[in-house]
């Protein structure tokens, strides 16, 4: 019998060789990769960098649904019978990205198993996010949306260390994502700075005890919380 170990699956090398249906290329901080309403014909992985999803309303509001990074998928739903893109990606960071065409990544689902593997179990990971970012969203106030958002976006949980939130950010930018005002950001960003739950060096630099406010009480009591009273005055 081998002793020789199979090699585990690197998903960068993997999707960063140039052939049919696939190419690498890179995108400048600004720069759209599609928009809302374009033709839904690829998968896309992040290679490098951070892009931003929007979703436009017809009565012209802009909400902040995700900020992706290195190691995401984003455009899945061309898979799904997706015929038009319903959000606009924007890169908010200098980015490097994998792009698959519709055709190639279904052959390679039904050809490559550790692909498929990877697919499926990003696909899981994701629809939990999801999931757990609604019950966030029902029963959690503001304060402690405020708080998980940054941890999610410090990389905490996940493999490798937390990384700094970059400044491109915005305070505007996390009020959308998590439903709240910018002026009750700004109140709570304050809050756990002067707690020295974060710091701010040109970007965010989130320390674990921030999980302190995630952890503090069963989400449902917050529903009482005075913290997502908009008329509350700042201290």
């Amino acid at each position: 019998m081998s002793n020789v170990s199979k090699s585990v699956f690197d998903p960068k090398a993997f999707l960063a060789i140039a052939g049919a249906g696939r190419s690498t290329s890179n995108w400048n901080k600004g720069q759209v990769i599609f928009s809302q309403g374009d033709p839904a014909d690829a998968l896309f992985f992040i290679q490098e960098g951070k892009v931003k999803v929007t979703t436009l309303s017809t009565q012209g509001k802009e909400a902040v649904v995700a900020i992706l990074g290195a190691s995401d998928f984003f455009g899945e739903g061309c898979l799904a019978g997706q015929k038009l893109r319903i959000s606009t990606l924007t890169a908010i960071t200098d980015c490097t990205l994998s792009r698959v065409e519709k055709a190639t990544v279904i052959r390679l689902l039904h050809d490559n198993p550790d692909f498929s593997a990877l697919f499926m179990t990003y696909l899981l990971a994701r629809n939990i996010r999801i999931e757990a970012d609604l019950i966030d969203q029902l029963f959690n106030s503001s304060e402690k949306r405020l708080a998980r958002l940054l941890l999610l976006l410090a990389n905490f949980g996940q493999e490798g260390s937390p990384q700094p939130i970059l400044a491109s950010i915005t305070q505007e930018t996390l009020a959308d994502m998590i439903g709240t005002t910018r002026s009750r950001v700004s109140f709570f960003l304050n809050k756990f700075r002067r707690l020295g739950f974060i710091e701010y060096n040109g970007h965010f630099t989130i320390h674990s005890s921030l999980l302190n406010v995630v952890l503090h009480d069963d989400p449902r009591a917050a529903l009482s919380s005075q913290a997502d009273n908009p008329d509350q005055s700042p201290e």
